[in-house]
């Protein structure tokens, strides 16, 4: 008899640890789809706004320098996984690929209308592309280059390679190039337990500040 009922608590315990665990995972499903949909509907939206827009920086960029208009990169995804994302050619043909930062002289690798392009952030309007494809969402980590294995290294232990990429993100209206690659992480991380939908809107209404701004790019 008493071990009937010192077992009970145990068993009623244990129930309520599964339950709470299949709420905590519905939600996250939940909020992930609602996430992809809202991202799906503001690509949608953005579109036809900025297709004048993109069709002329396509031209200019094709008359004003050697070279495609579009640059693919390979860059690491959710789980790690490598995808190509798509921007405005702001850099001459055969320079390094690499992040910017690392280059010796960044300014001599740009093309004549890769200062304005990166200033206003406008050669990343490409990248609507990704979001339509799943690739990105419009707030995340920014997706890392394929070859930046420190910051890979660091996003995996830490959780941050299981959200997906974004165009811009917690890390990017707190410093953006500014940042050294530890502390990018720990504003990843800080996302990463605090994201909701309200979050994203405030990234976003905050990325658009910067951007009129012309805040936080080194190059």
């Amino acid at each position: 008899m008493v071990q009937h009922l010192t077992g009970l608590p145990a068993q009623a315990g244990r129930t309520n640890d599964v339950h709470y665990e299949g709420a905590s995972l519905r939600a996250r499903a939940l909020a992930l789809y609602a996430k992809r949909a809202f991202d799906l509907a503001l690509s949608l939206l953005l579109l036809p706004l900025f297709g004048l827009t993109m069709a002329a920086i396509a031209l200019v960029v094709k008359l004003t320098s050697k070279g495609p208009v579009l640059y693919w990169s390979d860059r690491v995804g959710r789980n790690n996984r490598i995808f190509r994302m798509p921007k405005f050619r702001t850099m001459k043909l055969g320079t390094p690929e690499v992040a910017t930062h690392l280059l010796r002289s960044p300014e001599a690798h740009l093309t004549v209308l890769g200062r304005s392009l990166r200033r206003t952030s406008l050669d990343e309007l490409p990248q609507i592309y990704s979001i339509l494809k799943g690739d990105l969402s419009f707030v995340g980590p920014r997706p890392a280059l394929y070859n930046q294995d420190d910051l890979v290294a660091l996003r995996t232990e830490r959780g941050v390679h299981e959200l997906i990429p974004g165009l811009t993100g917690w890390a990017q209206v707190n410093g953006r190039d500014d940042l050294p690659i530890r502390l990018k992480v720990e504003h990843d991380c800080e996302y990463l337990r605090k994201r909701t939908f309200l979050l994203d809107l405030k990234i976003l209404f905050l990325t658009f500040l910067k951007v009129i701004a012309r805040d936080g790019v080194a190059h």
